[in-house]
């Protein structure tokens, strides 16, 4: 019969032998150790015939860290918060960048293709639009402060419905015009094969950042000078302009000789339009109008 030393495990007296020489020596445990030869050999195959199991913790790991390094994001739907996160991730640098490509349009000089390299936002659009709309509308009573001055009758009352209008205006102009550009492109698309074009984001990017230059324009329109204030309009007009053509003809080149010039006049129209009726109306000139006091005629006895 076996004796009670004979059934002591001879691992727990080494293991303990170990920690008596140094205490702190680090153990591991039974099912950690099983764990790591099962991961490292494959499992035990023997005649009961046990499942191999992996433990896939750590390649996870290292798949999730190589997707970051990698510039990789995982989208969600566009009910998700990280879906719209994605048209914000821009920095400080990138829109100073951005804005100053729509001040210093050049030819042969693609907005798109060389300021913003396959990464449109639409933080910096967001944010001219909103300035801008505040910028006219302060501009705008500003302005017709100025002009009353001297007039005894006047009394200044601020128009705040100018920031509703001058809201509706920009915001309408940022968004529905590109998207019925992109609309009209991607059906050219279809009708003619070799016309390339933009996506819808790059689109309302490239719009929002043209309106840059109307900024500081509005707040010069503020000077009563009407010689003036047609010069500085006629000079962002043109700078705008210019960067939306030097955008768009590449794309609306290929497609006929009509079609070309007709997009393109259409989107200088457009653009006129915003900048020539922002001027005249948040910026009147007011008129006086002499009053004719009606003389009496006096009867003498």
């Amino acid at each position: 019969m076996a004796s009670p030393n004979d059934l002591q495990f001879q691992e727990f007296e080494e293991a303990a032998e170990l920690l008596s020489a140094d205490p702190g020596a680090s153990t591991l445990s039974m099912s950690a150790s099983n764990t790591s030869t099962t991961a490292a050999g494959g499992g035990r195959g023997g005649p009961g015939g046990e499942d191999v199991k992996l433990d896939l913790s750590e390649e996870e790991g290292e798949e999730e860290s190589s997707e970051l390094l990698g510039g990789q994001k995982p989208t969600g739907g566009f009910w998700t918060f990280e879906y719209y996160q994605s048209f914000f991730n821009v920095d400080t640098v990138q829109v100073l960048d951005r804005v100053k490509g729509s001040l210093m349009p050049l030819p042969g000089r693609n907005f798109i293709k060389h300021n913003l390299r396959s990464n449109p936002d639409l933080y910096g659009p967001f944010w001219i639009c909103v300035t801008l709309v505040f910028s006219v509308a302060i501009s705008g009573n500003l302005s017709s402060f100025l002009s009353e001055r001297g007039n005894p009758s006047y009394h200044y009352r601020p128009q705040f419905h100018r920031v509703t209008i001058a809201a509706l205006v920009i915001f309408m102009y940022a968004w529905l015009v590109p998207i019925g550009l992109w609309g009209f492109l991607t059906w050219r698309q279809g009708a003619e094969r070799q016309i390339g074009g933009y996506t819808f984001l790059e689109t309302v990017c490239v719009y929002g950042y043209s309106l840059f230059i109307y900024i500081p324009t509005s707040v010069l329109w503020i000077i009563p000078f009407e010689w003036l204030r047609w010069t500085v309009i006629l000079v962002a007009m043109v700078i705008s302009g210019s960067v939306l053509v030097l955008t768009f003809w590449p794309v609306v080149r290929e497609d006929t000789k009509v079609m070309a010039v007709a997009t393109v006049v259409t989107i200088v129209v457009l653009h006129t339009l915003l900048a020539v009726g922002c001027k005249m109306y948040f910026f009147q000139i007011a008129v006086h109008v002499p009053s004719v006091v009606p003389i009496t005629p006096t009867i003498t006895q």
